[in-house]
């Protein structure tokens, strides 16, 4: 679960990393003044703003979910490990070595 988890985990990250990178910057508004409307837009009259806002909010939600879930399995003990599953073995003990 944990491997499904963490790969879950990176795309949700880059995932998020190119929302982000879509988004424009504040300064973005003059350039709607030299025609850059978004009226003939897919995503309506308001432009992509409020799509990318809610969106980014959504995959932010995953990628602290996802953070806190893979820092409590890391914090938790491993139940079971190879070194519980091999006998254990004692040294051989030669009798003329002790004494030099």
């Amino acid at each position: 679960m944990g491997g499904i988890l963490t790969v879950l985990h990176v795309f949700v990250c880059v995932i998020l990393v190119m929302i982000v990178l879509l988004q424009t910057g504040k300064g973005a508004e003059m350039g709607a003044a030299f025609g850059g409307g978004y009226s003939q837009t897919i995503f309506g009259s308001a432009g992509p703003v409020s799509f990318l806002n809610k969106l980014t909010t959504v995959i932010a939600v995953f990628f602290m979910l996802s953070s806190l879930i893979l820092a409590f399995l890391a914090s938790q003990p491993p139940t079971k490990t190879v070194v519980d599953e091999v006998p254990r073995q004692q040294a051989p003990v030669s009798p003329g070595q002790g004494g030099r």
